[in-house]
Parts: structure tokens; C-alpha cells; sequence
């Protein structure tokens, strides 16, 4: 990308955004931040619990994650979350207006059988149903790119990183890259 953005990978519970976030931060040379890490421990605890967060308990992460991305504004960034909602995405552009969203995709058998494969994450496989409820897909005046997951991660962050490139060389049209 040739202008420092920061971009949020979001995406459903068990897509990756916590392995790609990195990666990503890595190939643009900017930092990265785990969304998970701007939860409040109740958040935490709730869904240890198998209970879906409300938008209360999501606007106050939304808000920590919108500051981090504001105080990266023309620095660039990476940073994770969900960002299911249209609405959770306008309340991060609000603190963040040049913010570009990298939504990873994929089948849900795929996330589902990467969810039960991982170890010590607090979100359980049943929460995944009302992960996919949720979700609001980017929409056509989003700046943004969706990315399949399917394949390795290192090939996940290469598609990743081109579709930004387009992205940024296309003055916000939002080109869509699941393959």
C-alpha cells in the first residue's frame, strides 16, 4: 500500500485474523494489535461462557480498538476485529476515517474444524452460529477487500496484501479477491 492506512481484519471467530493480523502488519511494515486484547475480562468471560456479547458489551471494546486506530492515522497499522456489524464498522470509521477492512471469508465447515483444532482460546465452536448471524459483509461503498482463507497462511497474507495494493490504487473501490 503506498499511503500508511490502518487496516482491521475482521471476519468471523476461527478465520484467522489473530495468524494473519501479524503476517499482514508484517509484509506493510507497520505494527499490529490483537483485538482480543481490548476486551474487558467480562467480555472474556462471557463468551468462555458460550454467551454472545450484546452490543453493549461491544461498543466499549469497539471504541479502545477505534483509539488505537486513531492514534495510528497516518502512521498505518493492523489491528483485529470481528466488525460483523455494518454498524460496528461505521463506530470504528468514526474514530478512524481512513481505516480499510480486510474481511477474511470462507466455508464454514473450514472455520468450524480450525475453531475445534485450536487450543486455549476463550471462543468457543458455539458461538460460531450467532458469529454467522451477525455478519454484514462489506458493502460497495465500504473501503475494504474480502480474502478466501482457504489455503496457507502465508498464501492468505500474499492474496491479502495484493488486494490492499489494488485497493489502494483503485480510490476506494472495493475489489473483492475469495479466490
Amino acid at each position: 500500500m503506498s499511503t500508511p492506512h490502518v487496516v482491521v481484519v475482521m471476519g468471523v471467530a476461527g478465520t484467522g485474523k489473530t495468524t494473519i493480523g501479524p503476517l499482514l502488519a508484517d509484509a506493510l511494515g507497520v505494527p499490529y494489535a490483537e483485538g482480543d486484547d481490548f476486551h474487558p475480562p467480562a467480555n472474556i468471560a462471557k463468551m468462555s461462557a458460550g454467551t454472545p456479547l450484546d452490543d453493549g458489551d461491544r461498543w466499549p471494546w469497539l471504541d479502545e480498538i477505534g483509539r488505537w486506530a486513531h492514534g495510528r492515522a497516518g502512521l498505518g497499522g493492523v489491528v483485529s476485529s470481528s466488525a460483523l456489524k455494518r454498524s460496528y464498522r461505521d463506530r470504528l470509521r468514526a474514530a478512524a476515517p481512513d481505516a480499510v477492512f480486510l474481511h477474511l471469508t470462507g466455508a464454514r465447515e473450514l472455520i468450524e474444524r480450525r475453531m475445534s483444532e485450536r487450543k486455549g482460546h476463550f471462543m468457543p465452536t458455539a458461538l460460531l452460529d450467532s458469529q454467522f448471524a451477525a455478519l454484514q459483509p462489506l458493502e460497495q461503498d465500504e473501503a475494504g477487500v474480502a480474502v478466501d482463507v482457504s489455503g496457507a497462511p502465508e498464501d492468505i497474507t500474499a492474496r491479502a496484501a495484493a488486494a490492499l495494493r489494488a485497493l489502494d490504487g483503485s480510490a476506494g473501490a472495493v475489489p473483492r479477491s475469495d479466490g
